[in-house]
C-alpha cells in the first residue's frame, strides 16, 4: 500500500479499509475520542485535530508523524515493562472491541513483536528485565485469534489434478476412495488458551499474532510494512557484505548478532506470507519490494545456516517468485489474442 495522506486515507471507502465510516454511531465516536485523548498523555505530539476529525481512529492508523513517535517509544530500552503506559493503552484499546481501535493497535504489531522477540532471545532478559507490557498485548492478540476460530483450525483445500475441474478433465477417472481428504492442508494447528508466555509457548503465540497482523495487512499503512521488513533482517540475524570503505577494507551492514532470534517454522510461515504480500501485492511500491527482498534473502541465508529443509524450499520459492514478478519476459497476457496478417490453412 503506498503512502497516503491522513485527508486522502480518511475519504477511503469502507470497503478499501475495512473500518466504520464516518457515519458510526456516536457511542463507537465517544470511545474512540476518549481513547485517543488517553493517548494524548503519553505521546505529546498527537494533533489537537485529529480528535475533532471525522474518523480519529482511521487519522491515527495514516498518521505518519504519530505512528513514528510512538513505534519510537515501543523500541526504547525501556519499553516493554508491566507499568509501561503505552503498553498499558496498546492493551486497553485491544480489549475495548472497537475494530477500528483494533486496527491501530495490530498496525504497531511490527515494533511489538519485533522488540519482544529480540529482547527475549539476548541476555538482557534474564539480567532481571521484564517483558510484560509487550506479552500482554501479544496475549490479547492470541486471545482473540483463539475466540474467532472457535478451537478450528485454518486449513486450505490443496488442488488434486487426478480428479477434473473446470480447466482440465482428467483422463483416468478418480477412484473412490478418501484420498481426496489428504489433499487438505493445516496452515494454522487449532488454538489453546494461554494465560501466560512461557518460553516454550513464545513462538506460537507470536506467530499467531503475525497471522492476525496478516489478514489485516490490505488495511496497513506502508510504514508498518517497512518496519516489520526491518525486523525481518533483525531476527534473520545475517551480515551482508558492504562496498569497501575509503580505507579499502571491507565493511559489512546488516544486524549481525544483534536481534537474532530462534526461527521455528510457526514463526517463518505467517513472516514469509507477510513478505509475499509485500512483495506480489497490489501497491506495487518499489521501496517496500525491495526491503521485503532484502528480508526474504537473510531468512534464505538464515534457513541455509540452520539446515532446515522446509524453510529453505519456502524462501527459495518467494525469492524466484520475486524474480519472476519483474521479469518483463513473463508480463505476458495470455488471454490477449494476437492478430497477423499471415492466414494459416
Amino acid at each position: 500500500m503506498s503512502d497516503s495522506s491522513p485527508d486522502a486515507a480518511a475519504s477511503t471507502s469502507s470497503s478499501a479499509t475495512g473500518v466504520v465510516p464516518s457515519h458510526s454511531p456516536s457511542s463507537s465516536l465517544s470511545k474512540i475520542q476518549a481513547s485517543i485523548q488517553t493517548l494524548s498523555a503519553i505521546v505529546p505530539s498527537i494533533p489537537p485535530s485529529l480528535l475533532t476529525s471525522e474518523n480519529p481512529a482511521l487519522y491515527l492508523l495514516h498518521d505518519p508523524d504519530v505512528s513514528a513517535t510512538i513505534s519510537s517509544l515501543l523500541r526504547r530500552p525501556d519499553s516493554g515493562s508491566g507499568d509501561n503506559n503505552l503498553c498499558r493503552w496498546l492493551y486497553d484499546t485491544f480489549q475495548s472491541t472497537d475494530p477500528q481501535l483494533q486496527l491501530v493497535v495490530v498496525r504497531f504489531l511490527p515494533v511489538i513483536a519485533g522488540s519482544y522477540l529480540s529482547r527475549a532471545a539476548s541476555s538482557g532478559l534474564r539480567a532481571g528485565k521484564t517483558l510484560a507490557g509487550f506479552e500482554a498485548v501479544l496475549l490479547a492478540l492470541y486471545a482473540h485469534e483463539t475466540t474467532a476460530r472457535d478451537g478450528n483450525s485454518v486449513t486450505i483445500n490443496i488442488p488434486d489434478i487426478s480428479h477434473p475441474s473446470i480447466y482440465h478433465e482428467s483422463k483416468i477417472p478418480p477412484s473412490k476412495n478418501n484420498a481426496t481428504v489428504l489433499n487438505i492442508a493445516v496452515m494454522s494447528p487449532a488454538l489453546e488458551p494461554h494465560g501466560t508466555v512461557r518460553s516454550t509457548r513464545r513462538g506460537r503465540i507470536v506467530g499467531v499474532a503475525l497471522e492476525l497482523y496478516y489478514s489485516r495487512i490490505s488495511q496497513m499503512p506502508k510504514d508498518s510494512k517497512m518496519e516489520f521488513c526491518e525486523f525481518s533482517e533483525k531476527w534473520a540475524g545475517i551480515s551482508r557484505p558492504k562496498s569497501s570503505g575509503s580505507d579499502g577494507k571491507a565493511r559489512e551492514e546488516g544486524e549481525g548478532g544483534g536481534g537474532r532470534i530462534p526461527l521455528p517454522w510457526e514463526v517463518m510461515q505467517p513472516a514469509l506470507r507477510i513478505l509475499g504480500h509485500c512483495i506480489m501485492g497490489p501497491s506495487k511500491d518499489v521501496q517496500l519490494y525491495d526491503a521485503a527482498c532484502g528480508a526474504c534473502r537473510s531468512f534464505h541465508a538464515r534457513a541455509l545456516q540452520d539446515m532446515d529443509a522446509k524453510a529453505i524450499l519456502a524462501t527459495g520459492s518467494l525469492l524466484r517468485v520475486a524474480e519472476m514478478s519483474v521479469d518483463p519476459k513473463n508480463n505476458v497476457d495470455h488471454t490477449e489474442i494476437k492478430f497477423t496478417e499471415s492466414i494459416t490453412v
